[in-house]
């Protein structure tokens, strides 16, 4: 299966051309759902073979290179179009292919009735196709044709409803800004390959990391590629600074926002700063930059998630928070912890934003929560898979958020710092709170819709079963990765199977002091217990004694102002980003530059021609006495020069 990897990514590309040429034409729904979600779950099921193979294989040969052909040669540069199948690209593979064929799935009911239906399963195999090669790429222009691929279908595919309108703007303004906050992020991650190849000659995987592991290379030139690397994760993966895309993002369609913004496009920055570990190893300066930025965005956005009242921006700013969960990991030196919480996210947030899916779809497009209540009892399946998810990404004791989270926090604690424990471990709890506030107010508590306009309902199989299979991840997605303090001498599974590709970088990390397991498990207790606290307590203000919630917020209203206006960062960036460009551009670039300085070239050149054209034209004026004279002023001076240069 591993030699039949390519056509993970062939499949669905064929899926994007039959949907995408044909679609309009085949109009029966269910074929062109039965093409879009086939083309995923074949591929679902070739990675998974591929899996079962690479199991087989001694843990020396589990990293095997399927070469389709010579994709270019410039001097010593030379790029194969290849792709790379180790535990790290498996394991994503079955994640993006996995996570979405569900969607898919659930997308021929979401979907249904609407009038791009075609378009909508043409872009999503398009999105497929571009994810699974920024995956499974051999060498860093692979992986960046995937990066910019996926750049693309996210626009295409947030911007699906284009002509409607979404909060201050248009659904077409929040593609757009998704799709340029993202071009700021790529120019640095151009800068990090260019940079590679000028120390490593190569852009090749196996032939950069092999000689950044040699240690022949200089700190500080480390430094910088490390750097640019990660300014290009911030922003596919929504981190301060240019988080600010994600919340925006929500305006496409919910699987959209399941597919793209939970399970797979949002983690494309993760996985390229675990794929290129040992150059981040080699660079600890960027480590703790990684570590700062992933924990400040994970508690910057959490204190936002507190207070928002659209279903959707709810989990957008979870979303964030959590993967600023997964660069902690990652900066801590825990590659292997952050790509677990990126497998157990992919479950339980993309079952929490199918589950918010299937309540708007049941509440006629309603998203404020403040306009739910009461819910559990017309969407009993709804309800029970989504209360699975909350308990799950709240970090309840059992289920898959809990083994991945908490280690998350154990190796904050071992690796770095008790300050970082708490800032993570209170990011935990404020966690908790926001989903089961979430929860309650849709679920529970009095009916605070208008019943003559809203008849809530269930969502059809093809929607619900979708959420059953992510419910059962949900719960038990995480025991292949037990932490060592349960699983015994066995160890983390998860993390033996992912070892070999972090040796390199595991070995360039400096040792830790030793900690033993009473401390792991009254950190874990003490984590534990506070987020159980936050969630009984949200469940109780916001189901039966909502009066304390408002009298909080009065209290606190400037900074419940604050946290509601999301911290006024767009206000910010429109006052001293977005407006001083455009003034710049219409003012200078445009006015002085454009309009003065260059049309004023091309037309002036334009006028000295005209005129001199005008001169020369006064000699043709069709008077034959003034030809004579001018030939016989020509032959004239002819002869003078002829004489005097005797």
């Amino acid at each position: 299966m591993i030699d039949l990897i390519h056509f993970t990514i062939i499949i669905p590309l064929v899926g994007f051309l039959i949907n995408g040429l044909l679609g309009r034409k085949i109009k029966n729904e269910k074929v062109i759902g039965a093409i879009g979600s086939g083309a995923v779950g074949i591929a679902f099921i070739i990675a998974l073979g591929a899996l079962f193979q690479l199991l087989s294989l001694p843990e020396s040969e589990r990293s095997q290179v399927v070469t389709l052909f010579n994709w270019f040669s410039v001097g010593n540069l030379e790029i194969n179009f290849a792709y790379l199948v180790d535990p790290l690209s498996i394991t994503m593979a079955l994640i993006v292919t996995g996570v979405g064929f569900l969607i898919h799935v659930y997308s021929i009911g979401y979907m249904h009735g609407d009038k791009g239906f075609w378009r909508f399963f043409t872009y999503m195999n398009l999105f497929i196709f571009a994810m699974m090669n920024l995956i499974l790429g051999d060498n860093f222009v692979v992986l960046f044709l995937g990066w910019e691929g996926v750049g693309l279908c996210s626009y295409l595919l947030i911007g699906f409803w284009y002509d409607r309108k979404f909060e201050k703007g248009t659904v077409a303004q929040a593609a757009k800004k998704a799709f340029i906050v993202n071009r700021i992020g790529d120019f640095g991650f151009l800068l990090g390959m260019f940079l590679i190849y000028l120390t490593f000659d190569s852009l090749n995987f196996t032939e950069v990391f092999s000689k950044a592991a040699s240690g022949a290379v200089p700190e500080a030139t480390f430094t910088l590629i490390a750097l640019f690397l990660f300014i290009g994760a911030t922003g596919k993966s929504a981190q301060i600074p240019l988080y600010v895309w994600l919340p925006d993002a929500m305006a496409g369609p919910t699987p959209v926002s399941a597919l793209i913004h939970a399970a797979t496009m949002v983690t494309a920055g993760v996985y390229m700063v675990a794929r290129t570990s040992i150059i981040f190893a080699s660079a600890p300066a960027i480590m703790t930059v990684v570590v700062i930025v992933g924990i400040l965005t994970a508690f910057f956005a959490a204190t936002i998630g507190l207070v928002q009242n659209d279903i959707k921006k709810v989990l957008a700013y979870s979303t964030v928070s959590q993967l600023g969960y997964m660069f902690v990991a990652c900066g801590v030196g825990a590659f292997s912890a952050g790509i677990f919480h990126v497998m157990t996210h992919a479950f339980f947030k993309a079952l929490l934003f199918l589950g918010a899916g299937s309540v708007i779809h049941g509440m006629h497009e309603e998203q404020n929560i403040q306009n739910y209540g009461g819910l559990k009892k017309h969407m009993p399946v709804t309800y029970l898979t989504f209360i699975i998810a909350a308990f799950a990404i709240s970090g309840f004791p059992g289920l898959s958020g809990f083994f991945s989270k908490d280690e998350i926090l154990w190796y904050s604690y071992s690796n770095f710092s008790l300050g970082l424990w708490i800032i993570a471990a209170l990011t935990a709890v404020m966690t908790a709170f926001y989903m089961f506030r979430l929860v309650s107010l849709t679920f529970f508590g009095e009916e605070r819709f208008d019943h003559h306009k809203v008849h809530p309902h269930e969502s059809p199989k093809v929607m619900t079963v979708p959420l059953m299979v992510l419910a059962f991840l949900s719960v038990f997605g995480g025991y292949i990765g037990v932490p060592e303090l349960f699983s015994g001498e066995g160890g983390n599974k998860f993390h033996h199977w992912l070892e070999p590709v972090f040796a390199a970088a595991n070995g360039r990390l400096a040792e830790n002091a030793e900690h033993s397991h009473f401390e792991e498990i009254l950190l874990m207790a003490l984590s534990v217990s506070a987020a159980i606290i936050a969630m009984w307590f949200a469940w109780k203000i916001f189901t039966t004694n909502k009066e304390l919630a408002e009298k909080t917020s009065n209290k606190f209203k400037g900074l419940y102002n604050i946290l509601f206006n999301k911290y006024f960062v767009d206000e910010f960036y429109e006052k001293a980003v977005i407006s001083p460009i455009n003034k710049f551009s219409e003012g200078f670039l445009w006015k002085i530059a454009d309009v003065r300085l260059i049309d004023g070239f091309v037309n002036g050149t334009a006028g000295l021609i005209d005129n001199i054209s005008g001169t020369i034209k006064r000699l043709q004026n069709g008077i034959a006495q003034f030809y004579a004279v001018i030939m016989m002023t020509g032959i004239a001076i002819i002869l003078f020069w002829i004489i005097f240069s005797l």
